[in-house]
């Protein structure tokens, strides 16, 4: 098999990668309880860098001290002390010679931990569907969100903005906006838990509004030289199924949309990548090819080569996004290259918490076993 076109560097927006392997953001709830980042995390970032990723992106980090956070030890970008922590995990990153995007990401109404908030805000009061996920510290159903007010919307974006600010600072050499898997903006594009009937209600344009406010905002605050992306997806952490109504035509209307915000690159999300975004067809990952104007990351099982090298010869991708196999292996690309084994993941590295001192500690006892 030529694995060759994963290999070649490219660009995303100013931002130059050394090959078309990223690491997928996956949140590991391993920060301090104040939201700082950790040396810890600094040696798990650096190591797939050190592997052969050429772009690392972040677990979703919460954007502001209100209704942002998502999950506790979640790490944070809502104050200086936060920003200062991940110092240490960008210049690991860097000298293990990779790049490194922080994600950043409100997840409203299905925040299931917030040291900041005892409530939870969402497009609308609507109660999510679906469970909080034990593997993330959550129990039970999620909390009746209330719908947010125009302060609420304007705090939210200014966040996402101030979040940016600090993620330039602390060295990375991106954002990505969490458009994606039901969190807050999202939550405003999809039908059923958008409600509302002002200006961010209705239409499918109209439910866009947040998100392209949002990248309008956080653009305007690091510049034009600064790359942003933004991450969607269907599918969602509390609703696995769910589809565009729309189709084709509601994907062409939210990539052409969103690339004209304006951003440096797409990243599609979808459990399995290559597979028809609508019954038949193309994947979401080419349809944003084909509707966006803006390079396109594909994740969703793609940890088997083939599968990946298909994606790229298709034009259905730039860069593919590894989670599992990244999991597996921080040296994946390596291993592809150099035609090393390839194990299977192993979920136990998510249970019953999906920390990293969990998959220390299983690492520790396989390897004494």
């Amino acid at each position: 098999m030529d694995v060759s076109s994963l290999f070649s560097p490219t660009a995303l927006g100013s931002m130059q990668i050394a090959n078309r392997w990223a690491v997928a953001p996956m949140t590991r709830v391993s920060a301090l309880a104040d939201g700082r980042a950790t040396p810890r995390m600094a040696e798990y970032y650096a190591d797939f860098a050190a592997g052969g990723f050429g772009l690392v992106i972040t677990e979703g980090i919460y954007t502001d001290r209100s209704f942002a956070q998502g999950y506790l030890h979640q790490p944070g970008l809502a104050d200086a002390s936060q920003g200062n922590a991940w110092r240490l995990v960008v210049e690991r990153v860097h000298a293990a010679g990779g790049r490194i995007v922080a994600q950043l990401m409100h997840a409203g109404a299905i925040s299931q931990g917030n040291a900041h908030r005892a409530i939870a805000k969402g497009p609308s009061a609507i109660q999510p569907s679906g469970a909080q996920m034990s593997f993330y510290r959550g129990e039970g159903p999620y909390r009746m969100p209330e719908a947010m007010s125009a302060e609420d919307i304007a705090e939210a974006v200014s966040g996402f903005a101030c979040a940016a600010v600090r993620a330039r600072e602390a060295g990375f050499d991106g954002v990505e906006i969490h458009g994606a898997n039901g969190y807050l903006l999202d939550q405003f594009l999809t039908e059923h838990t958008n409600r509302r009937e002002d200006d961010y209600g209705g239409a499918l344009v109209a439910r866009l509004k947040l998100g392209v406010e949002t990248i309008q905002a956080v653009r305007h605050a690091v510049g034009a030289d600064f790359a942003v992306g933004y991450r969607v997806s269907q599918g969602k952490v509390n609703d696995f199924t769910h589809k565009w109504r729309g189709g084709e035509a509601d994907a062409a209307t939210v990539f052409r949309t969103l690339s004209a915000a304006p951003i440096d690159y797409l990243h599609t999300t979808e459990f399995e990548a290559w597979q028809p975004a609508f019954g038949d067809g193309p994947s979401l990952a080419a349809l944003a090819r084909r509707h966006g104007a803006v390079p396109v990351i594909a994740n969703g099982s793609l940890q088997d080569p083939p599968r990946a090298v298909d994606m790229m010869d298709r034009g259905e991708a730039d860069v593919i996004a590894l989670g599992r196999g990244a999991l597996t292996h921080a040296d994946w690309p390596r291993r592809v290259r150099e035609g090393f084994p390839l194990e299977d993941f192993n979920r136990a590295l998510l249970a019953p918490i999906a920390d990293l001192a969990n998959a220390d500690r299983l690492r520790s006892a396989t390897s004494d076993g």
